[in-house]
């Protein structure tokens, strides 16, 4: 069996994502409340599964409506919830203070704070999922992540070298 550096690396990150989660459900006390809550449903738009193309940079780059307000997001498996810029969220009309920072995320550069939010809804290609955890992260990323908690949400998604399924 032979294993490369860069899959260890990618496997220890999702750990560390996954563990980042649980330990910020745990300090919002909503760790109880995810495991009890009923799962608001996914709707599409159109019967069809959606595309998003893989961009030149070899990134899956989408325009999200969130709470209907476009976002262009680069998709990320590898982000537990969506992540938003500070930018993005004032866009969508998030006022923030910094007492709302309350939770401590570990990155790739180090740990940021981080602001939970509920987003009311993310459609992606008419993919829509009501109800999305996110985070707004107070500096450092350089533009919004579709994370894991919208595309969980899906019935499934596949990438292709060309292009991501989005299937509602």
């Amino acid at each position: 069996m032979r294993v490369d550096l860069s899959s260890v690396v990618v496997m220890a990150a999702a750990v560390a994502s996954s563990l980042t989660v649980l330990w910020w459900m745990d300090q919002a006390g909503l760790r109880g409340e995810a495991q009890a809550a009923e799962v608001p449903a996914v709707h599409a738009a159109a019967a069809s599964p959606a595309q998003v193309l893989k961009a030149a940079d070899g990134h899956y780059w989408a325009e999200a409506m969130i709470d209907g307000r476009a976002v262009r997001v680069m998709v990320d498996t590898g982000a537990s919830v969506v992540a938003l810029t500070r930018d993005d969220a004032a866009r969508l009309g998030m006022t923030l203070k910094a007492d709302d920072f309350s939770a401590t995320v570990v990155t790739a550069s180090g740990p940021v704070r981080a602001a939970p939010v509920e987003l009311a809804a993310v459609a992606v290609a008419g993919a829509r999922v009501e109800k999305v955890q996110a985070l707004v992260v107070e500096e450092g990323l350089p533009h919004s992540l579709l994370g894991m908690s919208y595309l969980g949400r899906l019935s499934a998604f596949t990438a292709t070298p060309a292009a991501l399924t989005l299937r509602p």
